[in-house]
């Protein structure tokens, strides 16, 4: 005899490759539109100081991703697609700031490499997601009120 509880998949939908991908690409504007902007204020100023330059650095390419995926559940690029990065044990909370770091430390270091997972599973996450245990999923509508 076979127990449905085994054998049933999840009904609820993941974010296909391609959701993903349009966010790095919206993402990877938004770091070329900042970097302009912070090179054109910079230029406003003879003499920028050089922990100036580390920090507007480290902003762009080392803390937008893991400030705004651990404090609003997704960057600019996930939000404009419609996408959000939350825990798997709980899809209604975002990841901690310290997994929300490991998570992009692991995505940049592997590369595409962390992407061969997202078809072998039933949550479509990559490898990144599941060494900190996040699952990305498509935003959550709020019920609309009905008419009264």
């Amino acid at each position: 005899m076979i127990n449905e509880n085994s054998t049933t998949k999840s009904s609820k939908e993941y974010p296909v490759l391609l959701d993903k991908f349009k966010a790095v690409f919206a993402d990877t504007l938004i770091l070329i539109i900042l970097m302009k902007i912070i090179t054109d204020v910079f230029s406003l100023f003879d003499n920028v100081p050089n922990t100036a330059r580390a920090i507007a650095f480290l902003f762009i390419f080392v803390l937008y991703e893991p400030l705004l995926v651990s404090f609003f559940g997704g960057t600019i690029g996930h939000r404009i697609n419609g996408i959000r990065v939350k825990k798997e044990a709980d899809e209604n909370e975002n990841i901690s700031l310290a997994m929300a770091m490991v998570r992009f430390i692991t995505k940049a270091l592997l590369g595409w490499i962390s992407l061969l997972t997202v078809t072998s599973n039933d949550k479509r996450k990559a490898i990144h997601d599941s060494i900190v245990h996040s699952v990305i999923i498509y935003k959550m509508e709020s019920p609309k009120p009905k008419p009264a």
